[in-house]
């Protein structure tokens, strides 16, 4: 089976427009969740997320594009142009052939379809724009990036709640590793900060009103944020042919399907998706310096992680470092994990593991080190990073350094 090298990274969230101040601000333990500046937002209860401010999609895209391009798409393509000038490729007549896209999202077109909603029920219209929907289907962004480089291989959406970047990543890397590809396109995007979107996650009363606290033991739910996260994936010899800088390897990857509840996490099925990681990537558990942590900041979340967790890794546990970053960025719903991503190369590359902030109380139900309130040196040759879905789908990556 082939290597896997990421060689491009690029996003654009709560934190910053790009890698570089998203990890920056991820070192500084900074908090990019705050009053939420949406249509309608007084008659929300929940009023607060990881809001992409400053966003100004005018200066990245055409009127043409726009028209195209619902937000979790425009987020999106930022990512993609990021990631794939980083990694210096260009896609040729034979490497279109052999590269494609697999990238996740929840919701797809959320913003559209709220604002089309709101068209013709609440204002009365009787047509919508023709583009609506190629504008809010889930794989529109995943199109679009195909189309815009040229990606001849293959391409879809994959759609599994907060686990679908995490999914499709580990496709995108079993496809290069099986010989299908020699380069993918990769990652997740969500964009459901609008009314209709909150109002939605507000019914299933896990949202918290004032800050995303996991596993502090005053802990009231998550937080909503939004943004994308996108890679290049390529297969190793042809990156090291080229000369490419290879950020990390993508060692190994399981799913798992807790077959059991539509939203309660279950400890087995999370356990068996994490030693499969580790088993895919021929890793002890002893190797795993660093977990990058599903960390909702609700409490059935939470401590079902931590007990499987220290499950799978046994007394090895007491040295692990494990932090959940959605507790700066929010919880992308979609393309929570490819966000969480960074936070896993930056340990890789830089020896910084991110923090959990808002802890305030320990939890003795999570008594692992969470790296509480400020980021950590620390030598990490290895990393998890973990996604665990509602309907009881669960979806592992482990990295190596290089």
């Amino acid at each position: 089976m082939r290597r896997v090298a990421i060689t491009g990274g690029g996003t654009i969230n709560a934190l910053g427009h790009d890698v570089a101040s998203t990890s920056a601000a991820m070192r500084e333990g900074r908090c990019g969740i705050g009053p939420l500046d949406i249509r309608d937002v007084e008659r929300l209860s929940i009023r607060i997320g990881g809001q992409v401010r400053d966003w100004e999609a005018e200066t990245h895209f055409n009127r043409q594009e726009l028209a195209l391009y619902d937000r979790f798409t425009q987020f999106t393509m930022l990512a993609a142009r990021q990631a794939i000038e980083q990694s210096g490729l260009v896609f040729g007549e034979r490497l279109s052939a052999e590269s494609g896209v697999v990238l996740g999202t929840a919701g797809g077109g959320v913003n559209t379809w709220d604002e089309n909603y709101r068209a013709v029920y609440e204002e009365g219209k009787n047509r919508v724009h023709p583009f609506v929907v190629p504008k809010l289907m889930n794989n529109s962004a995943a199109s679009h990036v195909s189309m815009e480089w040229n990606l001849r291989g293959p391409s879809f959406t994959v759609a599994t709640a907060c686990a679908s970047s995490n999914h499709a990543m580990g496709l995108a890397f079993q496809m290069i590793r099986s010989g299908m590809s020699r380069v993918m396109v990769t990652g997740g995007s969500e964009a459901m900060l609008c009314f209709g979107g909150v109002k939605a996650w507000e019914g299933l009363r896990v949202m918290s009103k004032d800050a995303c606290r996991p596993f502090s033991a005053n802990r009231n739910g998550m937080v909503q944020g939004e943004g994308a996260g996108v890679f290049v994936f390529e297969e190793w010899d042809h990156a090291v042919a080229r000369g490419a800088e290879i950020l990390a390897e993508v060692a190994g990857f399981s799913m798992t399907s807790d077959a059991a509840d539509i939203v309660m996490p279950n400890q087995a099925g999370a356990e068996r998706a994490i030693a499969g990681a580790l088993a895919d990537a021929g890793l002890a558990a002893a190797d795993v310096g660093y977990v990058n942590a599903h960390g909702t900041g609700t409490a059935a979340n939470d401590k079902t992680e931590c007990a499987a967790v220290a499950h799978v890794f046994g007394h090895h546990a007491n040295r692990l470092l494990i932090s959940s970053t959605k507790s700066m960025h929010g919880h992308l719903i979609g393309g929570t994990g490819a966000v969480e991503l960074l936070a896993c190369l930056m340990a890789l590359r830089e020896g910084v593991v991110a923090p959990t902030i808002g802890y305030e109380e320990p939890d003795p139900e999570c008594a692992l080190d969470v790296v509480p309130n400020t980021a950590r040196e620390a030598k990490v040759s290895a990393v998890l990073s973990n996604a665990f879905a509602f309907g009881g789908l669960n979806a592992v990556i482990a990295l190596k350094k290089v």
